[in-house]
């Protein structure tokens, strides 16, 4: 095995790893019916979240570590949009996932008793709106590095 097929094979465990969990962390607190659940889910959340960042990275730097190993990947369209979709999916974290995940953790600390409050469904209903378009973007991202369109 090369050094770039072993980065080839790092970034493929690094998408399964860190996208696979991204994927499903909407559907694990969908299902909550009391607050104690939807803590309980969101702690499940946040801890699937470190994978989704331990990935995110590696695929990152595996990727341009790639493309500077090979300058060749440079000059193809489906790399450089697929990087380029890629850091926009990540700078969705910490601009527009973060300012629609504080109330929601604000009011998951701060209410008292065990039913869910209506206003947390209206501020989980926008941070997964947000979620699922990261999501979509990282749908693309794939099809991109496996089909190679262009």
């Amino acid at each position: 095995m090369t050094f770039y097929e072993l980065l080839v094979f790092i970034h493929i465990f690094s998408a399964i790893l860190g996208m696979g969990p991204g994927f499903v962390m909407t559907f694990v607190v969908k299902k909550a019916d009391t607050m104690t659940e939807l803590r309980h889910a969101y702690f499940i959340r946040n801890r699937l979240h470190i994978f989704t960042m331990v990935g995110g990275t590696l695929l990152l730097i595996t990727g341009l570590w790639m493309g500077s190993l090979n300058t060749h990947l440079f000059t193809q369209g489906w790399y450089i949009v697929s990087l380029i979709l890629f850091l926009i999916a990540l700078a969705f974290g910490p601009t527009v996932l973060s300012s629609r995940s504080k109330p929601v953790k604000q009011l998951l600390k701060e209410h008292e008793g065990d039913e869910i409050p209506d206003e947390y469904y209206t501020l989980s209903r926008r941070l997964f709106f947000f979620e699922r378009i990261e999501n979509g973007i990282f749908l693309v991202v794939i099809a991109l590095m496996i089909l190679k369109p262009f």
